[in-house]
């Protein structure tokens, strides 16, 4: 379902610790999968989800959105199918995680949580959620709670511990 990219240069700009998180594919695929089975339980769907630093956000962000400042997770819809597969292409996510760290930090939740959230948060927007006015932004917000819950109901929570 997913493609996990690594940018080259991001282990070194990553604090002690936070390698494992690169290699957790399971993570992003649960999350990216619950977000795509709540808009559409019957939808297969492929995306790329691109890790890496907060320099290659900036410039994407800059590029694309006109905006030049780095963020925690881009979205790039396409919506096409793949040819080799049959399955629908989402698009892309580009998630800063050096970013997802520092939130993570700064809101006093591990890390793979924000990792997840961002997932689904980005997914959502590949799906046509966007969070510009406060309706599209109560809608948005709704459903990855409703996500979030689902994935913590089914026992797959980012503690890697259970």
């Amino acid at each position: 379902m997913i493609n996990l990219q690594i940018a080259e240069d991001l282990e070194q700009a990553l604090p002690e610790g936070a390698l494992p998180l690169l290699g957790d594919k399971a993570l992003y695929e649960r999350a990216a999968e619950a977000a795509v089975r709540f808009a559409n339980p019957e939808q297969e769907a492929e995306l790329t989800i691109l890790l890496t630093g907060d320099e290659q956000v900036r410039e994407l962000n800059r590029q694309y959105r006109e905006i030049d400042a780095s963020t925690d997770v881009l979205s790039f819809p396409a919506g096409d199918i793949d040819p080799d597969s049959g399955n629908l292409y989402l698009g892309d996510l580009v998630i800063s995680l050096p970013r997802a760290l520092s939130q993570a930090e700064t809101e006093g939740h591990p890390a793979q949580e924000e990792l997840r959230l961002l997932v689904v948060h980005g997914v959502l927007h590949l799906l046509g959620y966007n969070h510009a006015d406060e309706q599209e932004q109560a809608e948005m917000w709704a459903a990855q709670r409703e996500i979030l819950s689902r994935l913590d109901t089914d026992g797959k929570t980012a503690n890697p511990d259970q």
